[in-house]
Order: C-alpha cells, then structure tokens, then sequence
C-alpha cells in the first residue's frame, strides 16, 4: 500500500499525508479544504468509478442533520458521534442546539488530524467533548472518563454511526460492537446509521471504488441492505426503515425539493432505530 505498513487492526493510522485518509477524501467530495493531494487523487479516481460519490456524500451529510433533527424533536438531548469525521458546516452539535440548546455531544474519531481540528474547531463549546475512540474497541468509548463526565447514560442516548461501520471488515466483527454499543443505552435511546452499499453498482465500479480505499489508512466493506438492517437487530425500525440516505424523512430540513429522487445508483443506506 504504497509501501506503509498497515495499521494494526486495534491502533489508529499514524499520520502520513501520502496515504489517502478515509475522513480526508470525504471532506474532498464535501467541496472541504481539510486534504491532501493524495487524498484528492483517491477522491478523484473514486468519482471516476462512481460519479455520484459527491452527491452521495452531500446526502449522507444531510441525513445526519436531519436524524439529528428528528431525534431533538422526539426529545433526545445526548448525542455520541463515533468515527465522526472532520467538522464541517452543520456539525451534530450545532445542528441539536438549534431545538435543544441544552444538548450534550460527544464526538469520537481516531485519526489525529480529525480530533486535531475537531478539538480546535468544537471542543470549546459548551455541552461538547472530543474524544480519541476506536469503533473496534467501544467499551473503550463508552468508558472514556471525558464522555462519562458529560453523558448520563440514566437518560435516553442518541449514538450516530455515520458512514463509519463499512469501515470495519467483518473480521473486525462490527456486529458484535454494534451490540455492545446498544446493550449500553437505556431504554428511549436511539441508534442512527449510515452505511455504504454496492447493491445498485456495477461489479467493476465497486471494484474500482474498493480498491481506492484498499490504498488508504482503512479499507471500505459495502454491505447488502439486509446486511445494514442487521446492525439494528433487537431496535425498533423508525419508518421508513432502511433505504437510501436521500429518501429517509426527506421532509425535515435539509427538505428535498418537490419531486427529488435519491440518485439511481443509492451508494449509501442510512436508518433510525429506537430502543425500548
């Protein structure tokens, strides 16, 4: 892989801006600044194989803020944002403090130069902590002495997932640390997802997309929309249940205009579910 070594399956990257940085080429499709030329290149071959990765990438960007928006109105004021990728406009935390202001978030993310810029940019708010936690260790997360000081896990709890779990192989067993995860939440919490498929794309382009990925600091794993639904096994579905990120409550701000249609390839599924 350009000859780095790969990263352990429990550390975090060491940073090295020659090797693409999954957060980095999503910032890059975001129109963002925070990347590097090896970052662009990925994004660019990844937009040569699936032209609508821009597009999808604005969508799931959306869908967070409008899960986020439907959680505040059903009440939730704790938010935990793992794998939460560089802060951009509309952050989890300034999009609840519009209905909530007395929301409380906690972002974890493992790639330095994310909690770098994330600790700068959001750490000084009031109401939220940034925090070092791998998705593969959550118990590490949960525990994480910062995040228990904010969250009360008495209360209900929202955990975000945002286009984070296809990065975690099934050897890395990612259905075991949904579990984990949700065992911990009290009743009236709720777990957003969203994750990236090839249910609707050619072979070669999934290839392709793949490969891109197979040449940064983690590989991608599209999964099936039966397979995303699974990571909600023992939840309650919020209607419309699992679908593409474009199509789920298109009617909360970010609205899609009258008669949008999610693009045809559907790269990426997102879903809501409520624990009871």
């Amino acid at each position: 892989m350009n000859g780095q070594p790969m990263p352990t399956p429990h550390s975090a990257p060491a940073f090295d801006p020659s090797v693409p940085s999954p957060a980095r080429i999503y910032d890059f499709l975001l129109g963002g600044k925070d990347n590097y030329a090896a970052d662009r290149d990925a994004g660019t071959r990844l937009l040569e194989a699936l032209p609508g990765s821009a597009q999808a990438a604005r969508d799931n960007r959306d869908f967070l803020q409008r899960a986020v928006r439907y959680l505040t109105r059903a009440g939730v004021r704790q938010f935990i944002d793992i794998g939460s990728g560089l802060p951009t406009a509309g952050n989890t935390h300034e999009v609840a403090e519009e209905t909530a202001p007395d929301a409380k978030v906690a972002y974890a993310d493992y790639d330095a130069i994310v909690l770098a810029h994330a600790r700068a940019l959001l750490a000084p708010s009031p109401g939220v902590t940034v925090i070092e936690g791998d998705l593969r260790k959550p118990a590490d997360i949960l525990a994480h002495p910062d995040l228990a000081r904010l969250i009360d896990f008495r209360k209900p709890v929202a955990v975000l997932l945002v286009a984070v779990l296809h990065f975690l192989t099934d050897d890395e067993h990612p259905q075991d640390a949904v579990r984990e995860i949700t065992e911990a939440l009290p009743p009236g919490s709720y777990l957003a997802i969203s994750h990236v498929t090839a249910d609707h794309v050619p072979v070669t382009a999934a290839t392709t997309a793949q490969g891109v990925y197979a040449t940064a600091t983690a590989p991608v794993a599209a999964r099936t929309r039966a397979q995303v639904a699974r990571f909600f096994d023992g939840l309650a579905l919020i209607e419309p249940g699992v679908c593409d990120v474009a199509a789920w409550h298109p009617e909360i701000t970010p609205a899609r205009p009258r008669g949008h249609a999610p693009p045809a390839a559907g790269y990426i599924y997102g879903g809501l579910a409520a624990k009871r």
